[in-house]
């Protein structure tokens, strides 16, 4: 484990009490209702490893919710998010697995509403630091701290050099990017951290791009 900073040592501001088990698995929430993009009306969660034998001690579960409300780590209504999701109408269901995962510290998110769903695989690695490690089935690395898009595209030639080349036109330095695919010719899901926010137009500069079927902006 590399830690960027001391502050990821100490941890961040939060509602207690554990860095990685309340503030790593907020974060993982947050991130979930970043993707999806909307409150939604149910919620399953699957703890494994230290989540699950931990989690009603340490504030697992009700940081997860918080984060799935968007609830920021250090936001005191975490406490209460079990009941406030209740009460905005989001059922949410909890599953302890047995599998053993890579990481001690993991949650799996499923996300639903009418029309949309989402699944999110997220370990907390200590201090508040996160990790995605796996959207929709497709294999992603995925710290949500620095600004990122994830794009959404056909496995074709030549459409990772047009989605940089638009970058590097606007000056937007690449800070960590990878691709990942579940057949070779078929959908692939592009994930680019970079050093500044990028705005709506260049966004939707991207989403132009033949063979690009989506644009999500991941961190603002």
């Amino acid at each position: 484990m590399k830690y960027r900073s001391a502050f990821d040592i100490i941890g961040p501001v939060m509602i207690g009490p554990s860095s990685s088990h309340t503030a790593g698995a907020a974060r993982i929430g947050r991130v979930a209702r970043t993707l999806f993009g909307k409150q939604p009306k149910k919620a399953i969660i699957s703890l494994y490893g230290s989540f699950a034998k931990t989690y009603r001690g340490h504030g697992t579960d009700v940081a997860v919710v918080g984060g799935i409300l968007d609830f920021d780590t250090d936001d005191e209504r975490i406490p209460a998010s079990l009941t406030i999701a209740e009460e905005a109408g989001m059922e949410v269901t909890f599953t302890i697995e047995d599998t053993v995962m890579d990481h001690p510290n993991t949650v799996k998110i499923k996300l639903f509403d009418e029309d949309k769903e989402l699944e999110l695989v997220g370990i907390s690695i200590g201090g508040g630091t996160i990790e995605i490690t796996e959207l929709n089935t497709f294999k992603l690395k995925l710290s949500g701290e620095n600004p990122a898009i994830l794009v959404v595209h056909n496995d074709v030639f030549g459409i990772i050099s047009s989605v940089s080349t638009v970058l590097a036109n606007h000056e937007i330095n690449i800070g960590h990017m990878e691709v990942s695919r579940k057949e070779k010719g078929q959908m692939a899901l592009m994930v680019i951290e970079v050093d500044q926010k990028i705005k709506s137009d260049i966004m939707k500069e991207i989403e132009g791009l033949e063979n690009v079927s989506q644009v999500i902006r991941m961190v603002e």
